[in-house]
């Protein structure tokens, strides 16, 4: 009796095996990219808020840097995008500027910078997206969350990505207007799902600028973080850092400290 029983969880197995190999296999590269897609998407999701320090560096093609302080507060979208809010400490030419961020889908990201040279709230045109933020490597649409609905996806490959890791490797195609990019290659570890390069390509489809994470660590037992993001810029030779710390979630952020009205008094 236990042996036949062995027999038919065996066989169950196999089929099981089976399918799910038939499966992949059914897949074209068009349906794998979106299903790995949404995978990362739904582990980092349920994260709720978090708040972060961040100290930004830029530096020029000459090697000459300038440095800023940044605080960072994401509050998680539900039924839509993040909105994220990030404030600046340092200098004293920069104290002050905040910028707030309303993440969407396919619907244009609402942006808005306060100067406090102007005393004024500045809402950024959906067509100026493709500019720099604050004058670092990182683009205004670089700053919203990535909407998995933002995108058209096709897998290219598996292959190593360092530490022992294997990483899909993604395409992604912007399927929203006045991008500055034709496409992003994406490199995702194949067991965390965590982003750990991305190569932009500009308008023109020429390689652009290349973003980098590392340090990743996880927060309450589910969440990855990056310590360090090196966005370097192939076409000017510029490059800009993050370095990120203190991250702490589920502070207890809501909608109301997300206000564009209160920008100037953050």
């Amino acid at each position: 009796m236990i042996f036949k029983q062995l027999i038919k969880l065996i066989i169950l197995m196999l089929a099981l095996s089976s399918a799910a190999s038939a499966y992949a296999l059914a897949e074209n590269p068009q349906q794998k990219g979106l299903r790995i897609a949404k995978e990362a998407d739904a582990k980092d999701t349920g994260f709720g808020d978090f708040t972060a320090d961040m100290v930004m560096t830029l530096k020029n093609r000459a090697g000459k840097t300038s440095t800023r302080f940044i605080r960072i507060k994401t509050l998680e979208g539900h039924n839509d995008g993040d909105k994220s809010l990030s404030l600046f400490d340092e200098p004293a030419d920069v104290k002050g500027t905040a910028m707030l961020t309303f993440s969407h889908g396919l619907k244009p990201d609402d942006q808005w910078l306060y100067l406090p040279a102007l005393k004024r709230v500045k809402r950024i045109n959906s067509r100026n997206k493709s500019g720099p933020f604050m004058g670092s490597e990182f683009a205004f649409e670089d700053l919203g969350s990535q909407e998995v609905e933002k995108y058209h996806y096709k897998y290219l490959r598996e292959e190593p990505c360092g530490k022992g890791w294997k990483c899909h490797v993604i395409e992604r195609t912007p399927a929203y207007k006045y991008s500055g990019y034709s496409k992003q290659h994406v490199w995702l570890d194949s067991k965390e799902y965590r982003p750990v390069k991305v190569v932009f390509y500009d308008r023109k489809g020429s390689k652009l600028k290349t973003l980098t994470s590392s340090g990743f660590k996880q927060y309450l037992g589910r969440y990855w973080r990056p310590a360090t993001m090196n966005m370097v810029n192939h076409q000017t030779g510029k490059s800009t850092i993050l370095q990120w710390k203190n991250y702490k979630f589920r502070t207890g952020l809501s909608n109301r400290d997300f206000n564009k009205n209160a920008l100037k008094r953050q």
